[in-house]
């Protein structure tokens, strides 16, 4: 029988921000990709199953259904403050039966407390949080994430470089905003990590960053 398809499955033709839960975090055009670019920089700079992720906007799953299946039970996290298009990513993307087997946790705080699970983390990911937060609001997810984050941990973000620096104090959504690659550096030294630019491909115009804390005793990402 041939498959039945609701035109609207996959948010198609829907703008970025609109209320679907592919379309709400990105284009759903690039979906798929995007998904599956945040799980490949991840697993190739070292993640194992046995680690710990820490998923910062972790949205609809987009990433999170491929990370979930291939970490560990209880080892992946996720906070995403819109409790409604998490549910949707569950239902549409995971299932509950992956949930049951693989006991992700999640948080819907709206306040980056990374804090909240009361757990030490190998691996953070912030994929296009920095492309709509503030200043402030960066400063408050780092600082954070630092107390978090394990020795040797690795955070990986995206933000979108530019000649000017956003100075505002809310969240801009869904417009995108940027920063300077030495604001951003700035920020996160601020907070007490050192963060250098990550030479990936992205399908847009964002810009891989990697930060560690000042502790960090590998050189790799130094």
């Amino acid at each position: 029988m041939a498959e039945i398809r609701h035109p609207n499955r996959i948010g198609e033709g829907l703008p970025p921000g609109s209320r679907h839960y592919r379309a709400w975090v990105g284009s759903p055009a690039v979906y798929d990709i995007l998904g599956a670019v945040q799980f490949n920089i991840l697993t190739t700079l070292g993640l194992r199953e046995y680690h710990h992720l820490l998923d910062i906007g972790c949205g609809s799953l987009r990433a999170g259904k491929l990370f979930i299946p291939y970490l560990l039970p209880g080892h992946y996290f996720g906070i995403e403050p819109e409790k409604w298009v998490l549910e949707e990513g569950i239902k549409f993307e995971c299932g509950k039966d992956l949930i049951d087997i693989k006991k992700p946790m999640f948080s819907n705080d709206r306040n980056f407390t990374c804090t909240i699970f009361w757990k030490e983390f190998d691996f953070i990911l912030a994929q296009s949080i920095f492309t709509h937060a503030s200043p402030t609001q960066i400063n408050r997810c780092l600082s954070q994430a630092n107390l978090c984050m394990k020795r040797n941990a690795v955070f990986v973000a995206t933000f979108i470089e530019g000649d000017e620096n956003y100075d505002g104090e809310g969240w801009v959504y869904p417009e995108n905003i940027t920063y300077t690659l030495y604001r951003i550096k700035e920020l996160a030294q601020e907070c007490g990590l050192i963060c250098n630019q990550l030479d990936w491909a992205y399908p847009g115009q964002q810009t891989w960053i990697v930060m560690v804390r000042n502790d960090y005793e590998d050189e790799t990402y130094l």
